[in-house]
């Protein structure tokens, strides 16, 4: 017997399992509100990178798989996946899609059922959101008539070695029972389960990962801010650093955070423990501040630059090389690079953005997307490179650019070329 499987939005997160689950075997639907997603999906068009149009088309063909904004179509799960945003508003975490997608399944949720939280949140939403909402809508008492359970998403866009399938997926229930129908269903489409004693856990590890490597690049960030004022480079230091066998792991400076998870995840677990024993989470909320501090760096040290080159800000013809928030994706939410268009824009200059994998419009009057051919490129007062793509020629660039900006370090420095 064939097992129906429902997974809960069709983004970057739900995409990559419900077609991973559709290759082994599942019959997927993939549920989302958002109708012009869905409808390219149905046509086997997929807009995230680490689904091919074609790996989607296939299982659209083979019959296990399909889109659809149709609530119908959640009927009869035998297990179904919810992997909705969890976005902040104003500092305070927003469960709304949960909470939706909560109702949506409660209303078809059968006895022996499995619904699995994926979406980000914080420690206790599991248990203490989402089941009450499950057994209000359905009647049914969550671990006695149906299972119950977490596994946080540790999808990274654009890594071609730890895809959704390789990389080691951790799994929770509310009871042992739970947890092991959560288990058996990872361990059918990914390599490694890695079991965690109670949803609480798998939720604290999930905002952990993301915190511990927020903290992290706000460290660097910040030295990047002081190497130059007492005389080091701060790549030198780094790469130096980074010869040490144990005890050290690197991080690299950039113009910011962006993504979903990390200008995001942290803040949850800020919010939940100020919440619970009104004690403010100080390293968090600093590391928040100095990450998000970076674009305006960026544009102040751009301006200098210019300025050397006596060319204002005001009338400069900018050319920001990426806008997605990480190479190799097109994903541009939280992006670093939409406050430093907008801050270069405000201050009055013509900016625009070379990124092969962005296809979605950024919502910025005035940015203007190009190809960094070399006749643009060497019209451009300064080059910025924000993300660095590797479909970028880099070679081609320096040596067309009057002046470069690199935010990443890929290019070595000279006199034209400047970093962090």
């Amino acid at each position: 017997m064939t097992t129906k499987l429902v997974v809960v939005g069709q983004g970057y997160v739900g995409l990559p399992l419900a077609v991973a689950a559709a290759e082994h075997g599942y019959q997927v639907v993939g549920y989302d509100t958002d109708e012009s997603r869905v409808k390219k999906l149905a046509v086997g068009d997929s807009f995230v990178g680490d689904v091919t149009s074609r790996r989607l088309g296939a299982v659209i063909d083979r019959g296990t798989y399909r889109a659809s904004i149709d609530t119908e179509d959640l009927d009869a799960f035998d297990i179904a996946v919810i992997t909705v945003p969890t976005p902040l508003h104003e500092g305070v975490p927003d469960l709304s899609y949960i909470e939706a997608a909560g109702k949506a399944l409660a209303a078809r949720l059968r006895p022996g059922a499995t619904v699995i939280l994926e979406s980000t949140s914080y420690p206790g939403t599991t248990e203490e959101v989402l089941a009450p909402i499950l057994r209000d809508g359905s009647g049914l008492e969550p671990g006695a008539d149906f299972h119950l359970g977490y596994s946080p998403e540790r999808i990274d866009p654009g890594n071609p070695e730890w895809t959704f399938e390789t990389t080691p997926k951790v799994v929770s229930g509310i009871d042992a029972a739970s947890l092991e129908r959560v288990r058996a269903f990872y361990a059918d489409i990914v390599r490694e389960v890695v079991l965690a004693k109670a949803p609480r856990v798998a939720e604290l590890a999930k905002v952990m990962e993301n915190t511990f490597r927020h903290v992290n690049i706000a460290l660097v960030n910040e030295l990047a801010t002081h190497a130059e004022g007492i005389g080091v480079d701060v790549w030198d230091a780094l790469e130096v650093a980074a010869t040490k066998p144990f005890g050290f792991m690197r991080f690299t400076p950039g113009p910011g955070v962006g993504g979903h998870c990390l200008p995001v995840d942290p803040l949850y677990l800020s919010w939940k423990v100020e919440r619970a024993s009104s004690k403010r989470f100080r390293l968090v909320e600093l590391a928040d501040e100095l990450n998000n501090a970076m674009p305006e760096y960026v544009v102040r040290k751009l301006t200098r630059g210019l300025d050397r080159r006596h060319q204002t800000v005001t009338g400069a013809r900018i050319l920001m090389l990426g806008l997605a928030y990480k190479p190799g994706t097109g994903d541009i939410r939280e992006s670093p690079a939409l406050p430093i268009a907008k801050l270069l824009i405000e201050a009055g200059a013509t900016v625009r953005f070379a990124d092969p994998h962005v296809t979605e419009e950024p919502g910025i009057p005035g940015l203007t997307q190009v190809k960094p051919d070399p006749e643009e490129v060497s019209r451009a007062h300064a080059v910025l490179i924000v993300t660095d793509h590797d479909e970028f020629d880099y070679e081609a660039i320096a040596a067309s650019a009057r002046y470069i900006f690199d935010c990443r370090h890929r290019l070595p420095l000279s006199k034209d070329i400047e970093s962090l």
